[in-house]
């Protein structure tokens, strides 16, 4: 254990640590109020949800076989140097706990990755983070398994990506955005299969940890300060779900800033954002606790999946399935793939390490110029 964890409080003025200790007191009795007036309403709500038709159990949906899975998450960092930025993107595929009549083969890579030297840009991360989104896209494209969970909202990606267009002609001289703009075609493919998910032997499912959405609340005129999530947690017994529902829309309608590319092929750019905004229109929530030591687990789909019920029993099977372990609060897959990838920013300065070592081997100059040219005075760490 590290000295940081062994005391937390080490390196704080005690006048800090004893203010904040007694405001906690008041934070604590707002939490109490928070879990008095859900224990107050349970049964009031969840009766709601029974005569309304909202409430479901697993045991009702058709036996399906345990499916194969993989989860799929992706992380960026920027060590911030005094000469340049050391920019770097990842994501990885983990196949999860698998049936024991397995016994098809994944070929390595199941990652794909991103390293480049940049001028200094305040906006680099914003082209970075797109970049890590698309690679993950493109590793659940291709991923061989029949329920492919991802981390986020499906909504995540179009964001990512209408941030990096919105800014790719202000850095256009950053070789990340070039990168970006190549591949950003493909990346809009994959996203499109993700969200539709029209293929009977894959089911792509968007797992998001955070989430501020209320479809279900706002029918039942819960109260505004508890988002759906939190809630259901309370509210849903082990195995139980909720009914499908359309995904809670925008203020403003979805849009995809597709000025800066151009044709591809067979399809324009601008069908493809359209095929695109039209899907996010469908997508579909479900609320499911497969386990009593288990939050309610909010499953984003495509409607083809949600209104099919041996595909949508296929996805809480697999849920279930890869849910067992009770110190794991997210399907197995996805756990592994944030533990891999989220060591990535805690590696950068490593890669820097070794970059200094290689010019430092044949450069002709002061060798403290290259030292001081590669420090790293800040790290800046992504998703």
């Amino acid at each position: 254990m590290t000295e940081s964890a062994e005391r937390p409080f080490g390196e704080l003025p005690s006048a800090l640590i004893d203010e904040i200790l007694k405001r906690t007191e008041n934070l604590s009795q707002k939490l109490l109020h928070d879990f008095e007036q859900v224990r107050a309403h349970r049964a009031e709500w969840r009766e709601e949800l029974k005569r309304t038709g909202m409430l479901r159990r697993d045991s009702e949906m058709p036996y399906v076989p345990v499916p194969t899975t993989c989860g799929i998450d992706g992380s960026c960092a920027i060590e911030r140097l005094l000469a340049s930025d050391l920019v770097a993107a990842a994501a990885v595929a983990v196949e999860g706990l698998t049936p024991p009549s397995e016994t098809r083969h994944w070929p390595e890579p199941r990652h794909q990755v991103w390293v480049e030297t940049e001028v200094h840009e305040a906006e680099t991360g914003t082209i970075l983070r797109a970049v890590m989104i698309g690679m993950e896209l493109e590793l659940a494209l291709h991923a061989p398994h029949e329920i492919v969970f991802l981390d986020g909202s499906l909504t995540t990606p179009l964001i990512y990506f209408n941030q990096a267009l919105n800014k790719s002609q202000e850095v256009a001289h950053l070789r990340t955005t070039a990168q970006f703009l190549k591949q950003a075609s493909s990346m809009l493919e994959a996203y499109l299969t993700v969200l539709t998910s029209n293929r009977s032997d894959r089911c792509w499912l968007a797992v998001p940890k955070y989430t501020t959405r209320r479809e279900i609340g706002q029918v039942m005129g819960w109260p505004d300060s508890h988002d759906d999530r939190g809630l259901l947690s309370f509210l849903l017994e082990p195995g139980e779900y909720t009914k499908p529902r359309v995904l809670q829309q925008p203020s403003e309608p979805w849009h995809l800033n597709i000025t800066p590319l151009t044709s591809t092929g067979y399809r324009t750019v601008e069908e493809l954002a359209s095929q695109i905004i039209a899907a996010l229109n469908e997508i579909q929530v479900v609320y499911y606790r497969p386990y009593p030591w288990l939050p309610a687990l909010r499953l984003e789909m495509s409607s083809a999946i949600a209104q099919n019920s041996s595909r949508l029993a296929m996805v809480l099977h697999g849920v279930r399935h890869q849910c067992g372990t009770p110190s794991v609060m997210e399907p197995f897959p996805l756990y592994l793939a944030d533990r891999m990838v989220k060591h990535l920013p805690k590696a950068i300065p490593t890669f820097r390490q070794v970059t200094s070592q290689h010019i430092a081997e044949t450069y002709q100059g002061n060798i403290s110029d290259v030292f001081l040219g590669l420090h790293g005075y800040r790290t800046e760490s992504g998703v």
